[in-house]
């Protein structure tokens, strides 16, 4: 396995806005808030420790020219019923937990989120996430920041720089390799639900939910791509 130039994807990926349409979905599309999910082959859509069916919040088909995500379908679920902040548990080499998307998450036994980043995944599930309202992602490319800056723009995007709310957080995955920014999502991004839904707790409204208390969220992945839920969510506000 070839090692991956880190300092090299931080400062070339290119950067793509994401932009949520308005006309409710009534097939599955790759690119969708909410939606049929695009799992790989023998995958179950993920579940929280406490048993509830964890919601698709969003996903899509990463462009062939983010460095070695290209191509890679990217899942971002989170449970309803435990909204919380990520909180990175280190090993004493300062690397990221083993399987650290599986491991504990004080006070939590585990944690309450499931992001994926995948390559086969072919085919829709048959059931279309039920409590947000299924709705088109559009991807367009823009100008991030500029060489040497380190901070890019805010908003809901992938590739580019982080906009980074605090200081910049930059973590090792367990297999040795450091993470590498791919996707953003702003600060207080509401993601609208169907009528009759159940409140999430700490939510802004009551017809919305939030990923990590509605903190900016950073995606972090592994570019070895050891395991496709090799990806730590960092939060900052």
């Amino acid at each position: 396995m070839i090692e991956p130039d880190v300092k090299k994807l931080r400062a070339a990926l290119p950067a793509y806005a994401l932009e949520v349409g308005t006309e409710l979905l009534d097939r599955p599309v790759r690119n969708s808030v909410g939606g049929w999910p695009f799992p790989g082959d023998g995958q179950e859509w993920p579940e929280c420790f406490c048993g509830e069916r964890m919601v698709l919040f969003f996903q899509l088909d990463l462009p062939a020219d983010l460095g070695p995500f290209g191509g890679d379908h990217l899942m971002v679920f989170h449970c309803r019923a435990h909204n919380d902040a990520s909180d990175p548990q280190l090993a004493d080499d300062g690397r990221l937990v083993p399987r650290y998307w599986d491991a504990p998450q004080p006070p939590y036994p585990h944690p309450f989120w499931r992001v994926l980043l995948q390559r086969a995944a072919a085919l829709p599930a048959a059931e279309v996430e039920p409590s947000l309202r299924a709705l088109p992602l559009t991807l367009r490319s823009f100008t991030d920041a500029a060489a040497g800056q380190e901070r890019g723009a805010q908003g809901f995007k992938v590739g580019g720089t982080p906009s980074w709310a605090q200081f910049p957080e930059y973590y090792r995955c367990a297999c040795g390799t450091e993470l590498v920014y791919v996707c953003q999502v702003p600060e207080d991004m509401e993601f609208a639900t169907h009528a009759g839904q159940p409140e999430q707790p700490y939510s802004v409204a009551i017809d919305t939910y939030n990923l990590f208390l509605g903190n900016e969220v950073y995606l972090l992945a592994c570019p070895a791509r050891c395991d496709p839920a090799a990806v730590w969510p960092v939060n900052q506000n």
